[in-house]
């Protein structure tokens, strides 16, 4: 499913407009890249910005090294509603 289904599934579920259902994806992308905190739904998701640390890979064909500079990561993790529901409970 990508962005317009999920937008349209909450939509339609929350009984809200699509552009309302698609500002709240919206505002949770910006608060995540923010990176401040970390953004928690209990029982369902969690979100964090992490840094990664400057390093040195390998070109897979050349076999050269490169450099990859340092940056930001997300990690995501489920919650224990959304790990039962992916079980069929």
């Amino acid at each position: 499913m990508n962005r317009s289904g999920v937008v349209a599934t909450l939509a339609d579920r929350a009984e809200v407009t699509r552009k309302d259902a698609d500002a709240v994806l919206a505002a949770l992308a910006e608060t995540v890249a923010k990176g401040d905190e970390k953004v928690t739904i209990p029982g369902f998701l969690t979100f964090e910005r992490t840094h990664r640390a400057a390093r040195t890979a390998r070109h897979p064909q050349a076999g050269d090294p490169i450099n990859i500079p340092a940056g930001y990561s997300v990690k995501v993790s489920a919650g224990s509603k959304l790990k039962e529901a992916a079980k069929g409970n």
